[in-house]
């Protein structure tokens, strides 16, 4: 079983706001094109530092977290994001790893809130209810 990977757009959701407001034009937004490593071991969203610098994303806190293999570290958590991938979207605080990776996990969570799922025989994400987007609310 291999790797699946697939393209999303992330979005400064604080630029998307004063945007919104006529603070900064459409054009200003910063937004950046990734190839994310889709990861359902992983819950939250996960950038590399260089990503929340390009992205222009303050840090809101710290946070502890459990790293692939059990290793215990205390990471960043940015600013929200909106994550895009076709027509679906949801609005996530990555959890932000430094160091040497350039590498996007998209996790569980968001995977969830896109109503996502991968399809493993063909590595690559798939609507979990086909087409439809179905969205939940209990």
């Amino acid at each position: 079983m291999g790797e699946t990977k697939a393209k999303l757009m992330l979005v400064n959701t604080i630029d998307q706001g004063m945007a919104k407001r006529g603070l900064l034009k459409e054009s200003q937004i910063r937004k950046v094109e990734v190839e994310a490593v889709v990861d359902t071991g992983a819950t939250p969203l996960v950038i590399p530092e260089n990503l929340r610098v390009r992205l222009g994303l303050d840090i809101e806190k710290t946070s502890a977290v459990t790293l692939a293999g059990g290793k215990h570290e205390t990471c960043t958590v940015a600013d929200p994001v909106e994550i895009i991938w076709n027509d679906r979207d949801t609005i996530s605080r990555p959890i932000v790893l430094s160091g040497e990776t350039d590498e996007v996990l998209l996790g569980a969570y968001p995977l969830e809130e896109m109503d996502l799922m991968v399809d493993v025989v063909n590595q690559r994400l798939i609507g979990a209810h086909g087409d439809e987007w179905v969205r939940y609310v209990r």
